[in-house]
């Protein structure tokens, strides 16, 4: 039983899981020292905060779709990666070495460009790492390996900060050396053989079924209210929750992303990636109304753990099912696009809650979320095949 759990899997697809891994420690030990860093070390404002997130957040949702369009023009999968893996790895250093918040603009700017690069021909790798039939349980490995990055990242900032005492500037330096890692590990991968490159980018809608569009419409619709998980570690501060206790709490978010993250994919592959996102969309509606209506910092933690339910599941069976309706010579450019949808989607999402927090009420952000979670779910339904569809 537990070796037809995990069959399919290949070396690649298990590289691909430690590059996730240490990118993901390399960037998640960095979020909660950035803004203290911007603020108290620079001398920043808020505003400015929200500035450097704003473009480097645009930045790396813009740059997914045409970084998978590229690789599909060209064939190439590991050597776009590879400079997406350097380009996010020499980044954060540049951070560090900032004396004003233009300097950590640039440093996070070209962070966030070398991770928008690297996505999409990394998420075809995967793809490509495994037959169709266990394509779910790939995409859930590594996100397995993303997620445990992201719980790991903020307990290494922690014991960093807290316990040893090191300097805040010489966080960014010594994060660089699990993104080196990372771009160790693209290294090792092994592409296949690939066709001649195309003449051109051809970027037209119709080289893509029906049914792919139609899956980044319900994609969308699901994310204009699925907005940044900063808000809800806002709310816990908002609770009472120390800085400390509150980035416990979100490790532990990542964690269970972590955890349910291959499960979910592996169940995608036998029961439909369709069913298994209605579950996805279930559990963050659920988690949003409970944060929109409880005061209690145990439901709260409770809740956190929905939501990363919520996330692994989503991750999983959403990349696997883009792949599976993009055509095999588009499929780069196929999850590309998806992952700019979610990206931009999640960014209007971000402003407008914004706006919805200062002007009408916390709790009106999360209602927004629960309402979007029912609307996707509708849409979900009506317009996307029970059935898999391969492209």
């Amino acid at each position: 039983m537990v070796r037809r759990y995990f069959s399919g899997i290949t070396r690649n697809t298990v590289l691909l899981t430690f590059a996730s891994l240490f990118a993901d420690i390399s960037t998640e030990m960095l979020y909660p020292v950035l803004p203290v860093f911007l603020t108290q070390t620079l001398r920043a404002s808020g505003s400015i905060v929200g500035l450097v997130e704003g473009v480097a957040g645009a930045t790396q949702n813009i740059v997914q779709g045409f970084s998978g369009s590229l690789s599909d023009k060209l064939r190439k999968r590991k050597s776009i990666a590879m400079v997406g893996y350097a380009l996010a790895a020499l980044g954060k250093p540049l951070i560090g070495l900032s004396s004003v918040w233009q300097g950590v603009l640039g440093g996070r700017f070209l962070d966030r460009l070398g991770t928008g690069i690297r996505s999409a021909p990394r998420d075809a790798l995967i793809a490509a790492s495994v037959d169709e039939g266990n394509r779910g349980k790939a995409f859930g490995l590594e996100g397995v390996g993303d997620n445990a990055g992201a719980f790991l990242g903020p307990l290494l900032a922690v014991l960093l900060l807290s316990v040893l005492h090191v300097p805040i500037r010489l966080i960014f330096y010594i994060a660089v050396i699990p993104g080196l890692l990372a771009f160790a590990m693209i290294t090792l991968v092994a592409e296949g053989r690939s066709a001649a490159p195309d003449a051109k980018m051809d970027l037209r809608a119709g080289r893509f079924p029906k049914a792919y569009w139609t899956y980044l419409l319900v994609t969308a619709i699901f994310g204009i209210g699925n907005s940044s998980n900063a808000f809800l570690i806002l709310q816990t501060r908002a609770l009472g929750a120390s800085l400390t206790t509150t980035i416990l709490i979100y490790a532990g978010f990542n964690l269970v992303a972590a955890l349910i993250s291959y499960p979910a994919g592996f169940l995608s592959d036998r029961l439909g990636r369709r069913n298994v996102l209605l579950v996805s969309f279930a559990l963050f509606l659920a988690a949003y109304l409970g944060f929109a209506l409880t005061r209690s910092l145990v439901v709260i933690s409770l809740l956190f753990g929905l939501y990363g339910l919520s996330q692994g599941v989503f991750r999983s069976a959403g990349k696997a099912l883009a792949s599976d309706l993009s055509p095999e010579e588009l499929r780069a450019g196929g999850v590309g696009w998806y992952s700019t949808t979610v990206g931009l989607t999640g960014l209007a999402a971000s402003l407008a809650a914004g706006l919805i927090w200062d002007r009408v009420g916390h709790n009106a952000v999360f209602l927004l979320g629960a309402g979007s979670g029912v609307a996707g779910s509708i849409a979900l339904l009506a317009l996307v095949p029970a059935k898999p569809v391969r492209g």
